[in-house]
Protein backbone atom coordinates (compact mmCIF):
# COMPACT_ATOMS: atom_id res chain seq x y z
CA UNK A 1 0.00 0.00 0.00
CA UNK A 2 0.99 3.57 -0.88
CA UNK A 3 0.43 5.13 2.70
CA UNK A 4 2.79 4.53 4.92
CA UNK A 5 3.12 6.56 8.06
CA UNK A 6 6.51 8.52 8.21
CA UNK A 7 5.42 9.54 4.36
CA UNK A 8 1.79 10.47 5.71
CA UNK A 9 3.32 12.68 8.48
CA UNK A 10 5.39 14.42 5.82
CA UNK A 11 2.91 15.41 3.45
CA UNK A 12 0.59 16.26 6.84
CA UNK A 13 3.55 18.87 8.00
CA UNK A 14 3.45 20.33 4.29
CA UNK A 15 0.13 22.38 5.09
CA UNK A 16 0.17 22.81 9.11
CA UNK A 17 4.15 24.02 8.86
CA UNK A 18 4.05 25.47 5.49
CA UNK A 19 6.73 27.89 5.99
CA UNK A 20 9.41 25.05 4.82
CA UNK A 21 12.58 25.54 4.19
CA UNK A 22 12.00 25.48 0.12
CA UNK A 23 9.24 27.65 0.80
CA UNK A 24 11.41 30.54 1.73
CA UNK A 25 14.44 29.79 -0.85
CA UNK A 26 14.47 32.07 -4.25
CA UNK A 27 11.88 30.11 -6.48
CA UNK A 28 13.92 30.51 -9.63
CA UNK A 29 12.06 27.56 -11.20
CA UNK A 30 9.40 29.05 -12.76
CA UNK A 31 5.54 28.56 -11.65
CA UNK A 32 2.92 26.00 -11.46
CA UNK A 33 -0.18 26.70 -11.36
CA UNK A 34 -2.55 24.62 -8.99
CA UNK A 35 -6.59 24.85 -9.85
CA UNK A 36 -8.71 23.14 -7.50
CA UNK A 37 -12.57 23.00 -6.77
CA UNK A 38 -13.32 24.43 -3.66
CA UNK A 39 -10.82 25.57 -1.08
CA UNK A 40 -14.11 26.25 1.43
CA UNK A 41 -14.18 21.95 1.58
CA UNK A 42 -11.35 21.14 3.81
CA UNK A 43 -10.63 18.31 1.43
CA UNK A 44 -9.86 20.66 -1.56
CA UNK A 45 -7.99 22.77 1.08
CA UNK A 46 -6.10 20.39 2.14
CA UNK A 47 -5.29 19.28 -1.51
CA UNK A 48 -3.82 23.04 -2.33
CA UNK A 49 -1.91 23.57 0.49
CA UNK A 50 -0.05 20.35 0.20
CA UNK A 51 0.33 20.57 -3.78
CA UNK A 52 1.02 24.35 -3.17
CA UNK A 53 4.11 23.91 0.03
CA UNK A 54 5.75 20.80 -2.49
CA UNK A 55 6.14 23.07 -5.44
CA UNK A 56 7.81 25.93 -3.48
CA UNK A 57 9.86 23.33 -1.78
CA UNK A 58 10.84 22.38 -4.90
CA UNK A 59 12.05 25.71 -5.93
CA UNK A 60 8.69 26.94 -7.81
CA UNK A 61 6.37 29.45 -7.65
CA UNK A 62 2.89 28.22 -6.46
CA UNK A 63 -0.28 29.26 -7.81
CA UNK A 64 -3.47 28.04 -5.89
CA UNK A 65 -7.07 29.18 -7.66
CA UNK A 66 -10.95 27.81 -7.20
CA UNK A 67 -13.16 26.70 -10.00
CA UNK A 68 -15.60 25.42 -7.52
CA UNK A 69 -16.52 23.35 -10.16
CA UNK A 70 -17.54 25.21 -12.97
CA UNK A 71 -15.83 24.97 -16.21
CA UNK A 72 -16.00 28.75 -17.52
CA UNK A 73 -13.95 29.84 -14.52
CA UNK A 74 -11.88 26.87 -14.52
CA UNK A 75 -11.22 27.53 -18.41
CA UNK A 76 -10.12 30.87 -17.32
CA UNK A 77 -7.82 29.92 -14.61
CA UNK A 78 -6.13 27.79 -17.56
CA UNK A 79 -6.26 30.75 -20.15
CA UNK A 80 -4.10 32.60 -16.35
CA UNK A 81 -1.62 29.96 -16.16
CA UNK A 82 -1.07 30.47 -20.29
CA UNK A 83 -0.49 33.65 -20.39
CA UNK A 84 1.66 33.64 -16.96
CA UNK A 85 3.85 30.87 -19.01
CA UNK A 86 3.32 28.07 -16.23
CA UNK A 87 5.91 25.06 -16.19
CA UNK A 88 2.87 22.73 -15.24
CA UNK A 89 -0.58 22.76 -14.41
CA UNK A 90 -2.22 20.60 -11.08
CA UNK A 91 -5.38 20.44 -12.12
CA UNK A 92 -8.70 18.99 -9.73
CA UNK A 93 -11.20 19.01 -12.98
CA UNK A 94 -14.72 20.85 -12.61
CA UNK A 95 -16.16 18.25 -14.99
CA UNK A 96 -15.25 14.45 -16.20
CA UNK A 97 -16.08 15.80 -19.97
CA UNK A 98 -16.30 20.06 -20.18
CA UNK A 99 -12.63 19.97 -18.54
CA UNK A 100 -11.25 18.42 -21.51
CA UNK A 101 -11.41 21.68 -23.72
CA UNK A 102 -9.14 22.98 -21.10
CA UNK A 103 -7.03 20.51 -20.92
CA UNK A 104 -6.77 20.37 -24.28
CA UNK A 105 -6.00 24.54 -24.30
CA UNK A 106 -3.44 23.93 -21.91
CA UNK A 107 -1.78 21.13 -23.34
CA UNK A 108 -1.59 22.72 -26.79
CA UNK A 109 0.00 26.11 -25.12
CA UNK A 110 3.09 23.41 -24.42
CA UNK A 111 1.84 23.34 -20.61
CA UNK A 112 1.76 19.64 -19.12
CA UNK A 113 -1.09 19.05 -16.86
CA UNK A 114 -1.58 16.26 -14.08
CA UNK A 115 -4.66 15.66 -12.80
CA UNK A 116 -5.64 14.73 -9.36
CA UNK A 117 -8.32 13.73 -7.73
CA UNK A 118 -11.19 13.28 -10.24
CA UNK A 119 -10.96 11.94 -13.63
CA UNK A 120 -11.24 13.34 -17.03
CA UNK A 121 -13.14 11.05 -19.89
CA UNK A 122 -10.15 11.18 -22.24
CA UNK A 123 -6.72 9.93 -22.04
CA UNK A 124 -3.59 10.75 -23.80
CA UNK A 125 -4.21 15.27 -23.15
CA UNK A 126 -2.84 14.97 -19.35
CA UNK A 127 0.53 13.71 -18.50
CA UNK A 128 -1.00 12.15 -15.67
CA UNK A 129 -3.86 10.62 -13.80
CA UNK A 130 -3.79 10.36 -9.89
CA UNK A 131 -6.61 9.73 -7.90
CA UNK A 132 -7.98 7.63 -5.05
CA UNK A 133 -8.77 3.92 -5.76
CA UNK A 134 -12.78 4.92 -5.29
CA UNK A 135 -14.32 1.30 -6.43
CA UNK A 136 -12.05 -0.07 -3.74
CA UNK A 137 -12.91 2.87 -0.92
CA UNK A 138 -16.02 2.35 -1.77
CA UNK A 139 -16.55 -1.27 -1.55
CA UNK A 140 -14.35 -1.07 2.36
CA UNK A 141 -16.95 1.71 3.20
CA UNK A 142 -19.68 -0.53 2.42
CA UNK A 143 -18.26 -3.75 3.85
CA UNK A 144 -17.89 -1.56 6.98
CA UNK A 145 -21.40 0.22 6.71
CA UNK A 146 -23.04 -3.05 6.31
CA UNK A 147 -20.91 -4.78 9.50
CA UNK A 148 -22.02 -1.50 11.63
CA UNK A 149 -25.85 -1.38 10.57
CA UNK A 150 -26.84 -5.27 10.14
CA UNK A 151 -27.51 -6.73 7.25
CA UNK A 152 -31.39 -6.13 7.48
CA UNK A 153 -32.20 -2.63 7.27
CA UNK A 154 -33.67 0.41 5.41
CA UNK A 155 -31.39 2.75 4.12
CA UNK A 156 -30.74 6.20 2.40
CA UNK A 157 -27.99 7.05 -0.01
CA UNK A 158 -26.42 10.64 -0.69
CA UNK A 159 -24.50 11.02 -3.83
CA UNK A 160 -22.49 13.26 -5.09
CA UNK A 161 -22.01 15.77 -8.28
CA UNK A 162 -22.76 13.61 -11.56
CA UNK A 163 -20.32 15.95 -13.11
CA UNK A 164 -17.88 13.58 -11.35
CA UNK A 165 -16.90 10.18 -12.24
CA UNK A 166 -15.85 10.01 -8.58
CA UNK A 167 -19.80 9.92 -7.49
CA UNK A 168 -20.92 6.96 -9.91
CA UNK A 169 -18.03 4.70 -9.07
CA UNK A 170 -18.45 4.92 -5.47
CA UNK A 171 -22.26 4.60 -6.16
CA UNK A 172 -21.76 1.44 -8.45
CA UNK A 173 -19.43 0.53 -4.93
CA UNK A 174 -21.68 0.57 -2.54
CA UNK A 175 -24.42 -0.92 -4.90
CA UNK A 176 -22.36 -4.07 -5.25
CA UNK A 177 -21.75 -4.70 -1.94
CA UNK A 178 -25.12 -3.75 -0.56
CA UNK A 179 -26.93 -5.99 -2.90
CA UNK A 180 -25.14 -8.93 -1.75
CA UNK A 181 -27.46 -8.45 1.33
CA UNK A 182 -31.55 -9.14 0.19
CA UNK A 183 -32.52 -7.62 3.29
CA UNK A 184 -30.80 -4.70 2.94
CA UNK A 185 -33.78 -2.05 1.15
CA UNK A 186 -32.60 1.59 -0.56
CA UNK A 187 -36.03 3.26 0.48
CA UNK A 188 -34.28 6.43 -1.25
CA UNK A 189 -31.42 8.11 -3.19
CA UNK A 190 -30.41 11.42 -4.16
CA UNK A 191 -27.83 13.84 -5.42
CA UNK A 192 -26.69 16.31 -2.96
CA UNK A 193 -23.16 17.34 -5.02
CA UNK A 194 -20.93 16.93 -2.01
CA UNK A 195 -22.59 19.52 0.22
CA UNK A 196 -23.29 19.62 3.36
CA UNK A 197 -26.38 21.87 3.00
CA UNK A 198 -27.47 19.99 0.51
CA UNK A 199 -26.91 16.72 2.73
CA UNK A 200 -29.09 18.32 5.51
CA UNK A 201 -31.61 19.42 2.96
CA UNK A 202 -31.81 16.16 1.19
CA UNK A 203 -31.89 14.23 4.42
CA UNK A 204 -34.59 15.60 5.82
CA UNK A 205 -36.82 15.36 2.95
CA UNK A 206 -35.60 11.62 2.97
CA UNK A 207 -36.74 11.63 6.32
CA UNK A 208 -40.26 12.73 6.39
CA UNK A 209 -40.78 10.13 3.54
CA UNK A 210 -39.00 7.38 5.20
CA UNK A 211 -39.12 8.19 9.16
CA UNK A 212 -37.93 4.46 10.10
CA UNK A 213 -34.45 4.50 8.17
CA UNK A 214 -31.88 2.73 9.16
CA UNK A 215 -28.87 3.86 8.03
CA UNK A 216 -27.47 6.45 5.55
CA UNK A 217 -24.31 5.74 2.90
CA UNK A 218 -22.79 8.84 1.73
CA UNK A 219 -20.63 10.04 -1.56
CA UNK A 220 -18.49 12.13 0.71
CA UNK A 221 -18.17 13.42 4.43
CA UNK A 222 -19.59 17.25 3.94
CA UNK A 223 -23.07 15.35 2.48
CA UNK A 224 -22.90 13.20 5.68
CA UNK A 225 -22.26 15.63 8.20
CA UNK A 226 -25.08 17.40 6.71
CA UNK A 227 -27.24 14.15 6.97
CA UNK A 228 -26.18 14.07 10.58
CA UNK A 229 -27.53 17.54 11.51
CA UNK A 230 -30.48 16.87 10.06
CA UNK A 231 -31.01 13.65 11.79
CA UNK A 232 -29.78 14.99 14.66
CA UNK A 233 -32.57 17.72 14.59
CA UNK A 234 -35.31 14.90 13.98
CA UNK A 235 -34.06 12.85 17.22
CA UNK A 236 -33.30 10.02 15.67
CA UNK A 237 -28.88 10.42 15.18
CA UNK A 238 -28.76 7.87 18.10
CA UNK A 239 -31.21 5.09 15.53
CA UNK A 240 -29.24 5.82 12.26
CA UNK A 241 -25.92 4.48 11.29
CA UNK A 242 -24.13 7.25 9.04
CA UNK A 243 -20.99 5.88 6.81
CA UNK A 244 -18.69 8.94 4.88
CA UNK A 245 -15.95 9.01 2.39
CA UNK A 246 -12.78 11.39 2.36
CA UNK A 247 -11.36 11.61 5.92
CA UNK A 248 -12.15 15.04 6.86
CA UNK A 249 -11.65 16.54 9.89
CA UNK A 250 -15.08 17.42 10.52
CA UNK A 251 -15.73 13.81 9.89
CA UNK A 252 -13.45 12.28 12.17
CA UNK A 253 -14.13 14.58 14.96
CA UNK A 254 -17.66 13.13 14.37
CA UNK A 255 -16.39 9.62 14.64
CA UNK A 256 -15.04 10.25 17.41
CA UNK A 257 -18.47 11.36 19.04
CA UNK A 258 -19.96 8.71 18.24
CA UNK A 259 -22.32 10.48 15.43
CA UNK A 260 -20.64 8.14 12.65
CA UNK A 261 -19.92 5.04 11.96
CA UNK A 262 -16.63 5.60 9.97
CA UNK A 263 -15.31 7.51 7.34
CA UNK A 264 -13.14 6.25 4.19
CA UNK A 265 -10.03 8.27 4.67
CA UNK A 266 -8.68 9.57 0.27
CA UNK A 267 -4.80 10.01 0.66
CA UNK A 268 -5.23 13.43 -0.90
CA UNK A 269 -2.33 14.10 1.07
CA UNK A 270 -0.17 11.74 -0.63
CA UNK A 271 -0.89 12.19 -4.62
CA UNK A 272 -1.66 15.98 -4.35
CA UNK A 273 2.26 15.96 -3.41
CA UNK A 274 2.88 12.98 -5.54
CA UNK A 275 1.68 14.98 -8.24
CA UNK A 276 3.97 18.47 -8.38
CA UNK A 277 6.73 16.05 -7.68
CA UNK A 278 6.06 13.89 -11.36
CA UNK A 279 5.77 17.48 -12.65
CA UNK A 280 9.17 18.65 -11.64
CA UNK A 281 10.60 15.24 -13.02
CA UNK A 282 8.37 16.28 -16.06
CA UNK A 283 10.19 19.74 -16.46
CA UNK A 284 13.69 18.36 -16.03
CA UNK A 285 13.52 14.94 -17.80
CA UNK A 286 10.64 14.41 -20.18
CA UNK A 287 9.41 11.81 -18.40
CA UNK A 288 6.34 11.38 -15.88
CA UNK A 289 7.89 8.35 -14.29
CA UNK A 290 5.13 6.05 -14.07
CA UNK A 291 3.70 3.77 -16.83
CA UNK A 292 0.82 4.24 -18.27
CA UNK A 293 -1.43 7.55 -17.08
CA UNK A 294 -3.31 6.57 -14.38
CA UNK A 295 -2.08 6.13 -11.01
CA UNK A 296 -4.53 4.72 -7.98
CA UNK A 297 -4.23 5.53 -4.31
CA UNK A 298 -5.86 2.99 -1.96
CA UNK A 299 -8.15 4.47 0.64
CA UNK A 300 -8.71 3.57 4.22
CA UNK A 301 -10.95 3.51 7.15
CA UNK A 302 -11.22 5.85 9.67
CA UNK A 303 -13.45 3.84 13.04
CA UNK A 304 -13.90 4.70 16.52
CA UNK A 305 -11.25 1.64 16.90
CA UNK A 306 -7.92 3.60 14.97
CA UNK A 307 -9.19 7.08 14.87
CA UNK A 308 -6.53 8.34 17.42
CA UNK A 309 -4.09 7.32 15.14
CA UNK A 310 -5.69 10.46 12.95
CA UNK A 311 -2.77 13.01 13.43
CA UNK A 312 -3.48 15.42 10.59
CA UNK A 313 -5.72 16.67 8.06
CA UNK A 314 -6.17 13.51 5.60
CA UNK A 315 -3.22 11.68 8.13
CA UNK A 316 -3.82 7.97 9.45
CA UNK A 317 -0.62 6.93 11.27
CA UNK A 318 0.19 3.67 10.75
Amino acid sequence: MLMKGKRLLIAALAVTAPLVAGASAAQDKGLISIIVNDTSNPYWFTEGKIAEATAEELGYEANVSSHKGDTNTESNQVDTAITNQAEAIILDPANADGSIGAVRKAVDAGIPVFIVNAEINQQGLAKAQLVSNNAQGAALGAQQWVQSVGDEAKYVELKGAPSDNNAATRSNGYETVLSQYPSLERVGSDVANWDRTQGYNKMQSMLQANPDVDGVISGNDEMALGAIAALKEAGKLDDVVVGGFDGSPDAVEAVRAGEMAYTVLQPVAIFAEEAVRMADTFIRTGETGIEGEKKLFDCMLVTAENVDQYTDPFVLEQ
